[in-house]
């Protein structure tokens, strides 16, 4: 037996070795002859022994417990026999088959034989005339026994459902704070994902692009196209570096500085100078907030982006503008090219980061093109403070022109 169980039933130990012991004191001072008294100073001392051997793990070993409570029974029959005082043996006899039994029914039944062998025992040495005594006294220790058993094992089981309840729900805690955090780690990455995809992946396929151009004007002789490209060069790669030291630093990389309609300017001129493609901007200051001049910036970039690496445009044309009317702000950005289908699949993470950010910030955005059409994004989100815990479907559309 384990030291914790053990000391999880000492007090059952200690009323067990009590029981025993006054029982030998009653025998002793009952000034019977010693041919009367002798059996109850061996019962006391095979019940000792039974305890102590295997008794004792009976509260959680129902095979030490099918051993043990014979020789309880046994007691309960000799003591009374040889001194109607030690009949209080069934004080510590009842209890022990409660503890010690597995089913309430079980219980039920050892209850009865205990009462049983008391009564057979006190009319042993008290005669016929005890018999109406013994029933009394037994008939109340029994129904009293079984109604006290009954209810505590009642509130046992009760407790025990509870013990479960309270394990259950602390394993499901457990599974939603392990889930909280996935959901937040896996959040993290994909705003990381589209924050890099959005500044340093863009600046640095700037960077291939302007690299091959410069290598063409080294080849072909045009020193002063190569210094532009040079310097323009210088210029994406600084931007690279700010975008991802602010990554870093755990901020947004690339937040507009001053206002949306300087950032949108600054960016259309650095494209010009990328690709040769004319980019014009129509913008002026409107009241929004920092997060959602990023958002627009960076939807912005993105269509950039695609002109530049699919569209094969000759003229670009970006258009900040605001709807007073439906509190919400928008840009729309607007090419000449080749165009694609809106209806085919896409398998580049632009467009679907585009489309998440903007989910994430109440936005809409629709694309309008055809293949050889050119094409027109369009996104908005609301002006109003707090509007962009909302959040709207994203919708394409392709018309003809």
């Amino acid at each position: 037996m384990s030291g914790e169980a053990w000391m999880r039933n000492r007090w059952l130990h200690g009323f067990f070795a009590g029981t025993m012991l006054l029982t030998v004191v009653i025998t002793a001072l009952a000034w019977s002859p010693w041919s009367t008294r002798w059996p109850a100073y061996v019962v006391v001392a095979v019940l000792v022994v039974a305890y102590i051997a295997s008794g004792h793990r009976g509260y959680d070993e129902p095979r030490a417990a099918a051993a043990f409570l014979p020789l309880v029974l046994l007691g309960t029959l000799v003591l009374p026999a040889v001194s109607p005082n030690t009949a209080f043996v069934q004080c510590i006899a009842f209890p022990l088959v409660w503890v010690q039994s597995e089913r309430v029914r079980t219980a039920v039944l050892l209850s009865v034989a205990v009462a049983v062998t008391s009564s057979i025992g006190l009319q042993i040495s008290g005669g016929p005339d005890a018999l109406v005594s013994t029933l009394l006294v037994e008939g109340i220790s029994l129904v009293g026994t079984c109604a006290i058993g009954v209810w505590i094992s009642s509130v046992s089981r009760l407790s025990e459902d509870r013990r479960q309840l309270i394990d259950e729900l602390r394993a499901t805690q457990e599974s939603l704070a392990e889930a909280h955090r996935s959901a937040g780690v896996a959040s993290e990455r994909e705003r990381l994902a589209r924050e890099i995809h959005d500044t340093v992946a863009q600046n640095l396929a700037g960077i291939v692009m302007l690299t091959e151009r410069a290598r063409k004007d080294h080849s072909s002789g045009r020193g002063a196209a190569l210094d532009e490209r040079l310097s323009v060069l210088e210029e994406s790669a600084r931007a690279a570096l700010e975008d991802s030291r602010s990554l870093i630093a755990a901020g947004v990389a690339g937040a507009t500085s001053g206002s949306l309609a300087g950032s949108l300017h600054r960016l259309a001129e650095r494209f010009t100078r990328e690709t040769g493609t004319p980019a014009t901007v129509d913008a002026t200051d409107v009241p929004l907030d920092r997060d959602a001049q990023v958002v627009l910036l960076r939807v912005v970039q993105e269509s950039l982006a695609n002109i530049r690496a699919h569209a094969n445009a000759s003229a670009v044309q970006i258009v900040l503008h605001h709807d007073h009317d439906l509190e919400r702000t928008g840009v729309r950005v607007t090419d000449d090219g080749v165009g694609f289908g809106t209806g085919a699949p896409t398998a580049g993470h632009g467009l679907r980061g585009l489309r998440e950010r903007l989910m994430l910030s109440g936005g809409t955005c629709t694309i309008t093109s055809t293949p050889g059409g050119g094409t027109v994004m369009d996104a908005s989100l609301p002006t109003a403070a707090g509007a962009a815990l909302l959040a709207s479907p994203y919708s394409v559309s392709a018309v003809s022109r």
